[in-house]
Order: C-alpha cells, then sequence, then structure tokens
C-alpha cells in the first residue's frame, strides 16, 4: 500500500525522466540484438521483415503494430490505456530507428564480438523495459498486453512473456524477418530477464521518487520559513 502511494503521488517531472531514460535504454537493446546478427528479438524480427517486405522503416512498423496490439489491450481489459502508453509507441520508434542510423553501432567482424552484442542487447533490453515500466506512466503495447493477461489470469510474467515472444516469432519467421538461433534464445531468456530486472527496478524507481518527494517538501518548508 505504502509503495503504491509513493508511485501515484511521484513527481511527474522525475517519472517522466525514469520512463522516457528506460524507453531509451530499451531501443538501444534492441537495436544491439538487430546488429549483433544472430537473430533480432520475434518482434523485432517481425518488424525488420515488414520493413523488407513492404518497406516504410523499422521503427514505423514498430509503431504501427505498437497500435494494433495496444487496442486488443484495450479490449481485453475494457479500458483506456494510459497515455505513456501511445508515449512509448512513438519513442521507441524514433528511438530504434535513430539508434539504427548511428555508424558506431555495427555488426561485429566475429562470432564472439556478436555474441557479446547480442548478450549485452538481451540485458539492456530487459532493464530498460523494467525502468520504464517501474514509472508507472503505462506500459507500452506489447508490455501492456503481457500486463493485461496477467491481471486477467494470474499468470507469472516470465510464461506470460515467453509465450507472447513464441508466438510471434512464428509470425516474423513466415514472411522471412531474422529469426536465428539467437531468437530462439531470446524467447527463452527475456521472460526470466525480466521477471528478475522488474522488481529491482521498482524499488529503485520507487525510492529516487520517495526521495525527490521529500527533498520537495523540505524544500518548501524551508522557503515558507
Amino acid at each position: 500500500m505504502k509503495k503504491e502511494k509513493v508511485r501515484k503521488q511521484g513527481n511527474i517531472v522525475i517519472r517522466l525522466t525514469i520512463f522516457t531514460i528506460g524507453l531509451l535504454f530499451m531501443s538501444l537493446g534492441i537495436v544491439l540484438l538487430i546488429r549483433a546478427d544472430l537473430g533480432a528479438t520475434p518482434w523485432d524480427a517481425l518488424h525488420v521483415g515488414l520493413y523488407e517486405q513492404l518497406g516504410l522503416t523499422v521503427g514505423t512498423w514498430s509503431v504501427l503494430i505498437g497500435f494494433l496490439i495496444l487496442g486488443l489491450a484495450s479490449f481485453y481489459l475494457r479500458e483506456w490505456p494510459q497515455f505513456g502508453a501511445y508515449l512509448n509507441m512513438l519513442l521507441v520508434g524514433i528511438f530504434i530507428d535513430f539508434f539504427l542510423w548511428l555508424p558506431t553501432i555495427a555488426t561485429p567482424d566475429h562470432f564472439s564480438g556478436k555474441l557479446i552484442m547480442f548478450i549485452a542487447g538481451v540485458f539492456v533490453m530487459a532493464y530498460g523495459m523494467s525502468f520504464y515500466l517501474s514509472a508507472q506512466l503505462g506500459a507500452g503495447p506489447r508490455d501492456s498486453f503481457m500486463l493485461a493477461v496477467m491481471k486477467k489470469t494470474g499468470w507469472k510474467v516470465s510464461s506470460i512473456r515467453r509465450g507472447m515472444e513464441f508466438f510471434v516469432l512464428a509470425i516474423a519467421w513466415l514472411i522471412g524477418g531474422p529469426v536465428h538461433l539467437g531468437t530462439f534464445l531470446f524467447s527463452l531468456l527475456m521472460g526470466t530477464a525480466v521477471g528478475i530486472s522488474l522488481p529491482q527496478c521498482q524499488q529503485f524507481s520507487d525510492i529516487l521518487i520517495n526521495k525527490v518527494n521529500e527533498w520537495k517538501k523540505d524544500h518548501n518548508q524551508g522557503v515558507n520559513i
């Protein structure tokens, strides 16, 4: 109850900062996985496959598919998503295209380098996702659907995430997306990684928001005196 109160009353500026930083790192993790060339994430294999088949950009497809998934989550929960879900959808698409544009994030020449980039991508994406979720401003389209299923069924986040990844993986493979060994590894690892990182990031954000609120309270009292 106390933690929930901290989240609801948290300063909007710090929460937006946490939210945006989390999305930035999540997008970086996505691009690291794409550039590692060992198999993109199931969702991004889908986005890349649609990009190769129909044009536009990977980030644009991320936004368009996001609209579809967000609609499904809203229908399932019978409620409108928080504004953060829409902001998430737009920012992630922009951040992905930005990181893909950077020449400094290139595919390594050797397998060992690709593997290191891939593993780094999994952890960066998991913690970025968990960090933005901890701001409590609304999950993105895919995470909204994941949380909706968890709320309705009581299933574990890791199990739901894993099931979603394998379902999307099958569709990505059918349209010719970059599905390789790394894609299957990601599907196995991501649910566990999020299950570990989410409570850690939530605890950190709760403490940070609480500290900011205490500082503002003390500062305002000092000004009044």
